[in-house]
């Protein structure tokens, strides 16, 4: 079965960077558009970045845009999601999700077929 396992989150302070790693199974990483995602407390689940199959197009939320890199590498079967200038509203759980697509502005939850379980990145003050 399809299986994408987050890690890289942490605590880091205001200004910092982390990178986030999502390793995929089960699947031919190479015919899948992945995203991250990410939800803070209170909130809905909300988009941040996508990137296309061979990693060539990106797209990513205006919030997060000029900090925040995605890229693949499909020999690892891994996408990243590199974060830097990191603020307090940057604090969520972040989660990767896949689907067989050829779009890469699905912005909705319900358009990604399969999710990990989660990271948290913590952004203090």
């Amino acid at each position: 079965q399809v299986q994408l396992v987050e890690s890289g989150g942490g605590l880091v302070q205001a200004g910092g960077s982390l990178r986030l790693s999502c390793a995929a199974s089960g699947l031919t990483f190479s015919g899948y558009a992945m995203a991250w995602f990410r939800q803070a407390p209170g909130k809905e689940r909300e988009f941040v970045a996508s990137i296309n199959r061979s990693g060539v197009t990106t797209y990513y939320a205006d919030s997060v845009k000029g900090r925040f890199t995605i890229s693949r590498d499909n020999a690892k079967n891994t996408v990243y999601l590199q974060m830097n200038s990191l603020k307090p509203e940057d604090t969520a759980v972040y989660y990767c999700a896949a689907d067989r697509t050829f779009r890469i502005v699905q912005l909705t939850t319900l358009e990604w077929n399969y999710w990990g379980q989660g990271t948290q990145v913590t952004v203090s003050s």
